[in-house]
């Protein structure tokens, strides 16, 4: 998901209500210009960046969007679970990402969880949208999926939104304290804030 502004029309309008996304992703394939705007592209590129490890055996993206993301992902790891709310996004995505290894599906979290182990989980643009408790659920659900030595990866817009109910801030401590993880790596700037956790606190150096 990209990045929302206080007053930006996305910002004021309820995160779950799938319909109003879809008919928004009708109008316009990329209505915030992830694919072509050098902020969002950038960002993208930090976070890849920020990974220890170079390839993953299976990612979970909740909230994935219209998939670019998911196509980045899509070359580190054999096998990548990305869902989002709406269902157009998903077509597009579909098309965006044309690979048997990613299989994307409409569900939401924390409310739902996949099957089985991942050795990355992307929360990306969607902690801030949760509430206390939802975050706190969130973060058991990671730390019960995430496979040993396997690494969490979140990353979220820094300035105030309308409708987030706690900040980027909070939302990554919330993360942290609750999961048990330990940080590897972070990057903060005034637009946005990513973090890096992982059970695994070798350095890259020392297993790459």
């Amino acid at each position: 998901m990209s990045e929302v502004r206080a007053g930006d029309k996305r910002a004021r309008e309820p995160r779950d209500d799938a319909a109003y996304f879809d008919a928004l992703y009708e109008q316009n394939e990329d209505p915030w210009n992830l694919r072509t705007r050098w902020y969002e592209r950038r960002k993208r590129a930090i976070a890849l960046s920020m990974l220890p490890r170079e390839r993953y055996e299976r990612a979970f993206e909740p909230g994935c969007g219209i998939g670019e993301l998911t196509a980045m992902l899509a070359t580190r790891c054999a096998s990548v679970t990305a869902w989002d709310i709406s269902t157009r996004a998903l077509a597009i995505a579909r098309e965006r990402v044309d690979a048997t290894h990613v299989q994307f599906e409409r569900n939401t979290v924390p409310a739902h969880w996949p099957q089985g182990q991942f050795d990355l989980i992307v929360i990306s643009e969607l902690a801030y949208y949760l509430s206390g408790t939802q975050q706190r659920t969130l973060a058991q659900l990671i730390a019960r999926g995430l496979a040993p030595h396997g690494t969490l990866l979140a990353c979220h817009w820094r300035r105030p939104i309308d409708d987030a109910k706690t900040s980027a801030l909070e939302a990554h401590r919330k993360l942290s304290d609750v999961s048990g993880l330990i940080s590897v790596a972070r990057y903060d700037d005034d637009d946005m804030i990513i973090d890096v956790w992982s059970n695994d606190a070798r350095s890259v150096s020392t297993v790459a």
